[in-house]
């Protein structure tokens, strides 16, 4: 039987293409619950995400690099690679480390907390949880980390910081930062020579977080310069104002944009 060939009209040429622009974001969860793993995923898909679920870490990062998730939402205790050690390997993959992360887990202690700023967690949601506040915060790590509207350049000295991209250089090298890390950086650069009180970059770059404390700031700073700074005992870009906050200083060199 020969098939009739049928060319696509352009009105369902418009819908597709506009299905295919509206896709959900997708949101990798890993927990090993499996109440709790439906519960999640339930929530999302009533908020409009899709999501895929993982009891164990293991094959989720190669799944990530095919289908490039929105964001990762993970627990910490798991059987076989915990969550800490989940997100140590995102930051490290070339491919997801400008990916946000948010731990979702039972290990609620500031040590805690800190460990997961450390290895580059953009939110830490405790249990139990509200299922409508882990939408809204999976909301508002999306919104913190999105490229920006109006994307430039700014040069100093040897640091690049490239809006469009997203991405930050040291003397032409490509230096691998988080999104929080970046958002931080970039805020303090385009407000060059203004000094900051940690309140104030909490509420500019955070905003509505209830993981991220005023001891986060020194947290995300110190990881800044390691990456940043030629010294970072000696920093030349992030300065500590004492009893004040942070500054980006520009006095020695000149920007462009």
């Amino acid at each position: 039987m020969n098939a009739e060939l049928r060319t696509m009209p352009e009105t369902e040429k418009h819908i597709v293409v506009a299905k295919i622009a509206n896709k959900p974001p997708v949101v990798f969860v890993l927990e090993d619950d499996p109440d709790i793993l439906r519960l999640i995923q339930h929530q999302l898909k009533q908020a409009n995400f899709e999501t895929i679920g993982f009891a164990t870490a293991a094959g989720m990062l190669e799944q990530a690099g095919r289908i490039q998730p929105a964001l990762f939402l993970l627990d910490i205790m798991l059987p076989g690679d915990n969550g800490l050690d989940v997100c140590r390997r995102i930051r490290q993959n070339h491919k997801l480390e400008m990916t946000p992360v948010m731990f979702l887990t039972a290990k609620g202690e500031e040590a805690d907390r800190v460990a997961g700023l450390e290895l580059g967690a953009d939110d830490y949601m405790v249990k139990p949880f509200s299922p409508r506040e882990l939408v809204a915060r999976i909301r508002a790590v999306l919104r913190r980390t999105q490229r920006p509207d109006k994307p430039a350049i700014i040069r100093v000295g040897a640091l690049e910081i490239n809006g469009e991209a997203m991405s930050i250089s040291v003397a032409g090298s490509p230096v691998s930062t988080t999104p929080t890390e970046y958002r931080l950086l970039e805020y303090l650069a385009s407000h060059a020579g203004r000094v900051f009180t940690r309140d104030q970059l909490l509420d500019a770059v955070w905003r509505d977080s209830h993981f991220v404390t005023l001891r986060s700031i020194d947290v995300f700073v110190r990881r800044l310069r390691e990456k940043i700074e030629p010294d970072p005992e000696r920093p030349v870009y992030l300065k500590t104002v004492r009893g004040v906050g942070y500054r980006f200083d520009r006095s020695n060199n000149e920007t462009a944009a």
